[in-house]
């Protein structure tokens, strides 16, 4: 049926969010790391990177896609999909406290280049980008529940 793939659609986007929401929290989390597993240095921050599946085809290809239901052959929903998780460029962070382990010859320690605002106004956005795949969710259901009850 056709709803399937606007719910094709907006599950891309609960799952680029709810992916996004987990890179926050593990920017957070490691905010205060300054040594990493493999011994490169402080924690950097990482970002999600999005890429928009457009779903568009020629007018042939849709009107079969319409008559039968189904997505053709090597076609793909639009949406969207998570292409990359990148670590932020920008520079580290440097602090003045000769008496931590991971301090240099000069007394500093480099910390993280996560900015607890960035993460804050990304994980509201997220949020908000999340609830909004929902209501939409939501209101599909609704719209099928009704067009179901007019055949009664």
């Amino acid at each position: 049926m056709a709803f399937l793939s606007s719910m094709n659609i907006v599950a891309s986007g609960l799952t680029a969010q709810q992916l996004r929401l987990d890179v926050v929290g593990e920017n957070v989390t490691n905010s205060t790391t300054t040594r990493v597993e493999n011994g490169e240095g402080a924690y950097r921050r990482k970002m999600v990177v999005f890429e928009a599946r457009t779903g568009r085809d020629g007018f042939r290809r849709a009107m079969a896609r319409a008559s039968t239901g189904m997505v053709p052959d090597g076609q793909v929903a639009g949406g969207v999909q998570v292409t990359q998780i990148v670590e932020d460029p920008s520079p580290m962070k440097l602090v003045y406290d000769p008496t931590h382990p991971d301090a240099n010859e000069d007394g500093y320690v480099e910390m993280p280049n996560v900015d607890m605002v960035k993460e804050i106004a990304d994980a509201m956005a997220a949020s908000q980008a999340y609830a909004a795949n929902v209501t939409m969710l939501n209101t599909m259901k609704t719209v099928v529940t009704d067009g179901l009850q007019i055949g009664r």
